[in-house]
């Protein structure tokens, strides 16, 4: 039994003799971008810019003047193949929120745009008929130490 926890003890301890760089990757995890794929039907790109040129530049210049994300782009597909979407819309954040969060800001959001969830929910209805929303991704920049 002493045999057995010695030798236990010491595999333990050279779990942490390697110097302490060795153990560090030597990439880390940064900001966190949100993509969502956007499907535009034939004809109707010139009505989903008109809304990305309004309210959604709108939304995206308020949320980046309040801190609560660092940057969005929106990125066409060039070479499209079949099943892609149109566009990506990406939003960079330094971390998630949690639900109370996402409230305070949605709250916040409708009433610097002078709306209402309700209002925006039957206004991306109304989009639906030509604008289609893909999946939606969370990725996480990886970025090096040195």
């Amino acid at each position: 039994m002493r045999k057995t926890m010695i030798a236990a003890l010491g595999a333990a301890t050279m779990l942490f003799a390697f110097p302490a760089a060795a153990q560090d990757f030597p990439v880390k995890g940064g900001d966190y971008w949100t993509v969502g794929e956007i499907t535009i039907d034939d004809g109707h790109f010139g009505d989903y810019a008109d809304h990305l040129a309004g309210l959604y530049r709108k939304s995206m210049d308020f949320q980046k003047s309040k801190g609560w994300i660092k940057a969005s782009y929106i990125l066409s597909n060039v070479n499209k193949r079949a099943g892609e979407p149109d566009l990506y819309l990406v939003t960079i954040a330094d971390r998630p929120t949690t639900p109370a969060e996402d409230e305070a800001r949605a709250n916040a959001t409708n009433a610097y745009l002078q709306s209402s969830a309700r209002q925006g929910a039957a206004e991306s209805g109304v989009r639906a008929k030509y604008r289609h929303l893909g999946s939606s991704m969370l990725l996480q920049e990886m970025t090096y130490r040195k």
